[in-house]
């Protein structure tokens, strides 16, 4: 008999423990789950909210698994998901949560364009204002001018045409018919009023006898008396700009607020760069002295015919006041070519006749692009006149420039005309 429980052993005792039992085969039973709704099935969990378990973290309705099912271990798995729709292309300048980003990204697009085109005007606007005041002229300095009258309202220009013939080659000379005269005269002079109440040029012909006032010479620095019963264009060949508005001043008692002048080559210049000018004339002008030479009827006139035609005078019946209505017609016609739209809007021939205009004018050390602008504009539509005189412009009419002055200075509109009638 033996002392050792039912099953034990000398070798059981030794601690040899027993064999164990073969394992047993446990049931999986899984729980009921709710029906599912129909419809594409979405995932609710990622592999990494599983619980160790098999069930989802913070769901309670999670099972419990033991993990054992027929010697095999269960992890949580993923629900099965249903077709998913493409993705449409992303355009890069679009909207991600527009249905339709091209249609709506047309409008952005002509912005981005609009603002590209406006910035580009800029520079070149800037560029080309930048360029065209290096150009500018601006040797008169109307500050040494004595004794100048107050400024009245609006703004008054001195325009001289001067006979200098700088630049000129003799061939030149002899093509343009301006001789060869030593010195620098003035044959044209105009007074351009630029106001509120209208423009007006008034003609100072050059042979009026004026007072040219006492000045200091440029050369000698002695103090030159006063000179009566002159004629105007004298002032302008012994000191030049700043005499002759000087002696305007003197005269009329107006101020000038700015100088432009131009010679003869730079007008012809200027006529040819706009492409001509076309006149039209009722009878036909021949001027052996200027070198017109015209039939009646309507004549694109270049840079040589145009200086012939203003400065031509012998076959006018009045003389000198007769060249002066052609030359104020002249201007008036050329200045409305050069602001016509066709001239602005077209690079291609803006920037030659700007080009041209620019190295042919000279003006005062204050002379602006904006006041060269308003004198083009200006000469459009003014009103044109002589200086009213008591004969071919020799004497002037002493109380009718006193009431024109009057009304220039305060920029009035002008009711004064001149005797021999109205340009």
């Amino acid at each position: 008999m033996s002392d050792w429980p039912d099953g034990w052993t000398e070798n059981n005792r030794r601690g040899t423990p027993p064999p164990p039992e073969g394992a047993r085969v446990m049931p999986h039973v899984q729980r009921a789950q709710p029906p599912t709704p129909p419809g594409p099935r979405v995932p609710t969990h990622d592999r990494y909210a599983d619980d160790a378990y098999g069930g989802q973290r913070g769901d309670q309705r999670a099972t419990y698994d033991s993990g054992y099912n027929e010697g095999q271990v269960y992890r949580g798995a993923r629900r099965p998901q249903g077709p998913q729709p493409p993705t449409p292309p992303q355009d890069p300048y679009g909207d991600p949560d527009d249905a339709e980003p091209r249609q709506r990204n047309w409008p952005r697009r002509v912005a981005y364009s609009a603002l590209a085109l406006v910035l580009v005007l800029v520079i070149v606007a800037t560029g080309s204002f930048f360029w065209a005041d290096s150009k500018l002229r601006r040797e008169v300095d109307l500050s040494l001018v004595e004794d100048r009258p107050e400024p009245g309202e609006g703004t008054n220009y001195l325009i001289v045409g001067s006979d200098s013939r700088a630049g000129l080659s003799e061939e030149e000379q002899q093509e343009l018919h301006t001789g060869s005269t030593a010195g620098q005269r003035t044959d044209t002079m105009i007074l351009l009023h630029v106001g509120d109440n209208g423009n007006t040029m008034v003609s100072l012909p050059r042979d009026s006898l004026v007072t040219i006032p006492e000045f200091t010479g440029s050369t000698s620095g002695n103090r030159i008396p006063a000179s009566e019963g002159v004629k105007l264009n004298e002032a302008y060949a012994d000191e030049g700009p700043w005499l002759l508005v000087r002696t305007v001043e003197y005269n009329l008692d107006l101020r000038i607020d700015h100088y432009l002048e131009i010679g003869f080559g730079g007008f012809a210049n200027v006529v040819d760069a706009l492409g001509g000018v076309e006149m039209c004339f009722d009878e036909p002008i021949r001027d052996r002295n200027s070198g017109a030479d015209f039939d009646a009827g309507c004549h694109n006139l270049d840079g040589a015919e145009a200086l012939a035609f203003n400065r031509q005078r012998y076959q006018e019946d009045l003389g000198d006041l007769g060249r002066t209505q052609n030359q104020q017609e002249f201007l008036s016609v050329i200045s409305d070519k050069a602001a016509s739209p066709s001239m602005i809007l077209n690079p291609f021939r803006l920037y030659p006749a700007g080009g041209a205009v620019l190295d042919s004018l000279i003006v005062d050390k204050d002379m602006s692009l904006w006041d060269l602008r308003s004198v083009f504009f200006a000469m459009r539509d003014a009103k044109r006149m002589n200086m009213p005189a008591r004969d071919f412009a020799v004497h002037w009419d002493e109380n009718r420039v006193e009431q024109l002055v009057e009304q220039l200075r305060n920029d009035e509109p002008v009711t004064v005309s001149d005797e021999l009638g109205d340009f």
